[in-house]
């Protein structure tokens, strides 16, 4: 199995080399190890220490795009080089690379899809009370949004089998963390929570400037996220609510109208507003709930488009003649003007040029295929003359009994 560990980073010049190096080499049941580092934009060198770490691959963003959409490019890039299980990691070194052992001994086990590393927030000596408090908060939160039990969620040390990584869609540029488990738990992907260590912080978090803007954002994503996989019961909800207090309202109103006493008109136009705006909600839910099969159908399409992109199945899909031939003609001999690539496979612009796939082993195979000659037999007109060669095309030969082919006799019938 192929493990790629990707690190999404941003000017982390001073710390990406130590991430690099805390790598493992050798992991059991795991073949090869590659590392792929995601420059985000960053303005200092952070790409050329990470050439100079040894990284086998670096995927180069031409602007600063945010955490998850360096997230989002890495899983792609991946994908393209036929990574079976990927890793992610951050490049500040917080997280133990030699753990990163752990994390994918689920998923060659094959008991998992999804496995995330939990940090202890609640013994680790880098957290004030009140993150401890606000994490245990927001994993209670997201455990009941997805219906899965992850003890850290804000946790970006994770590791994805490629089939679980085929299926990611992150949408929210605040982070991927949040989305990526409400995901998982909505497609039934089969989730564990691993206990990783960790080392001392090197650098204050970038991602959010305080404990209120992470809360609010991250209440936000996780409505949000909830939203778009449970829109029917999100807003079947939210309008049976209005409706009953409409009809509250309407009862009191009544009660008060029975009894002879007048006024109270105020309480039945508030009732009125409540079971329109709740009717209308029902009729947003099935709306909703539309779209959101639509999504799903989409989703599906997209699976699909980056399976036959795989470089695994892209070498299963070659027609068995070119099978046939790439075995007869041997093991292709290197050609005196190639030149061995450098360890570090450097430098793709997503927004130049499409990401090439490197590692996939493809046959050299001509513009062309050679034309093959073909005796054809005589024309009845010239019974006697000398055979005529004709070139074939590789197309497939007419049929005078197709549609569209009569009077197009390739065996010179004459009626």
């Amino acid at each position: 199995m192929k493990l790629i560990i990707q690190i999404p980073a941003f000017n982390e010049e001073a710390t990406i080399a130590q991430a690099l190096r805390d790598v493992p080499k050798k992991i059991d049941g795991i073949t090869a190890i590659e590392t792929l580092v995601i420059d985000d934009g960053s303005s200092d060198n952070t790409a050329d220490a990470a050439r100079k770490a040894g990284a086998t691959h670096i995927l180069q963003l031409k602007t600063h795009r945010g955490l998850s959409a360096a997230f989002v490019a890495g899983i792609d890039a991946a994908l393209r080089l036929g990574a079976d299980i990927i890793v992610n990691t951050d490049a500040d070194n917080q997280y133990a690379g030699a753990d990163i052992a752990r994390l994918v001994v689920p998923i060659v086990k094959g008991t998992a899809e999804v496995v995330i590393g939990d940090r202890e927030v609640a013994k680790s000596p880098h957290m004030s009370p009140i993150k401890r408090s606000l994490q245990r908060l927001g994993s209670w939160t997201v455990g009941r949004a997805s219906g899965l039990s992850v003890a850290d969620v804000t946790s970006g040390f994770r590791a994805f089998s490629r089939e679980a990584a085929m299926q990611i869609n992150v949408f929210n540029p605040f982070t991927y963390t949040l989305e990526t488990i409400i995901q998982a738990g909505n497609r039934n992907l089969g989730v564990q929570s691993v206990v990783v260590r960790t080392n001392a912080p090197t650098r204050p978090s970038r991602l959010y400037g305080g404990v209120g803007t992470y809360l609010r954002k991250s209440v936000a994503t996780i409505f949000r996220i909830y939203t778009i996989y449970r829109p029917l019961k999100t807003f079947f909800a939210i309008g049976t609510l209005l409706v009953l207090l409409g009809a509250a309202i309407s009862g009191r109103f009544l009660w008060y109208y029975w009894r002879g006493a007048g006024g109270h008109i105020q309480s039945l136009i508030l009732a009125a507003v409540f079971l329109v705006t709740g009717f209308q909600t029902w009729l947003i839910a099935l709306l909703a709930d539309l779209i959101a099969v639509n999504r799903r159908l989409t989703e599906d399409v997209l699976i699909r488009v980056k399976k036959l992109e795989s470089p695994a199945l892209e070498r299963k899909a070659r027609p068995a003649r070119q099978q046939q031939q790439q075995r007869d003609r041997g093991p292709r001999q290197p050609r005196p003007a190639e030149k061995k690539e450098a360890e570090t496979q450097w430098v793709w612009l997503l927004d130049e040029e499409k990401l090439k796939d490197r590692q996939a082993e493809r046959p050299a195979e001509s513009a062309a295929e050679p034309e093959e000659a073909a005796d054809e037999p005589p024309s009845p007109s010239e019974p006697d003359g000398p055979r005529r060669r004709r070139r074939r095309r590789g197309g497939a030969r007419q049929r005078t009994e197709l549609p569209g082919n009569r009077g197009k006799d390739l065996a010179g019938d004459e009626n």
